[in-house]
């Protein structure tokens, strides 16, 4: 799916791109590791983003780019996160692009105070699924004082100025969100745009503690388990056709997916009871 969406945006993988003929395998991958970091500009800041990527490019070496959705066209945001060994990013639906990664790479997911990953893992589950081999890392900000909130703004926004006192009051007293219904809980809108001063200290160690298993690019194989659909259309017809004879006629269409599949033979199971 990856490909062919980058197919259709006429874009090409930074590791197609960029070949180097003269460099061994191992120069190459090491020349073309690097990491990205998703920049917000107007919501849920990293307030010492300048920090981040310093302690990022320190730690493991390797140069730190930035992307932004507000300055930068969708399609080269994807060229770069093509080729990144990890991409860094705020909870937000930016970490889609997550889809775009090499195998091999990591997913490093960031949540504002009170905001508990265990609850919020669409993209943690992306980077599970089969043929992806991503790695997937979230940190979570547990410092209160670390964290800017906007009370004031609008409601969609992250604003509580138009609850009554006594709601403020718990939804700024309150230390973890309760499990909710998305997506306009205004204690979750008031948390998840909050601004955040990363402690590099706490991020660092969760970072390194994740990767610890970092899978091997050359190592990883994709899965090639793919399986069929649902069938479509099932109908059931049953007809008499005599005093002590009746008829039942099960039916249906392939699944979607079916004439993609390279099978050779194709066995359905039907229950009656």
């Amino acid at each position: 799916f990856a490909k062919a969406m980058m197919d259709k945006l006429n874009i090409t993988r930074v590791e197609e791109r960029e070949k180097d003929v003269g460099s061994t395998e191992e120069e190459k991958e090491k020349k073309d590791e690097y990491i990205v970091v998703f920049s917000r500009s107007t919501t849920r800041l990293i307030l010492n983003e300048a920090e981040v990527i310093l302690a990022l490019a320190q730690e493991f070496q390797m140069r730190v780019v930035t992307v932004s959705l507000e300055e930068q066209a969708f399609p080269s945001i994807i060229q770069v996160i093509s080729g990144a060994s990890m991409l860094v990013s705020m909870h937000g639906a930016q970490l889609v692009t997550s889809l775009f990664l090499p195998r091999g790479a990591a997913v490093v997911e960031l949540f504002p105070y009170a905001v508990n990953p265990e609850q919020y893992t669409p993209y943690k589950t992306l980077a599970s699924l089969p043929g992806m081999d991503l790695q997937y890392v979230s940190w979570r900000n547990m410092v209160e004082e670390n964290t800017v909130a906007h009370p004031e703004r609008p409601w969609d926004q992250g604003g509580i100025a138009h609850l009554d006192k006594e709601e403020q009051e718990r939804i700024l007293a309150s230390k973890d969100v309760p499990r909710h219904l998305c997506c306009r809980n205004p204690e979750w809108l008031f948390r998840i745009y909050q601004d955040t001063l990363v402690d590099i200290p706490s991020f660092m160690e969760v970072l390194k503690e994740g990767l610890k298993t970092r899978p091997s690019l050359k190592k990883s194989k994709p899965a090639s388990t793919v399986h069929p659909g649902r069938v479509r259309e099932p109908q059931c017809q049953t007809s008499v056709q005599a005093t002590n004879e009746a008829k039942l006629t099960v039916s249906w269409q392939i699944p979607w997916n079916l004439k993609y599949l390279k099978v050779r033979e194709v066995k359905y199971e039907v229950w009656i009871w």
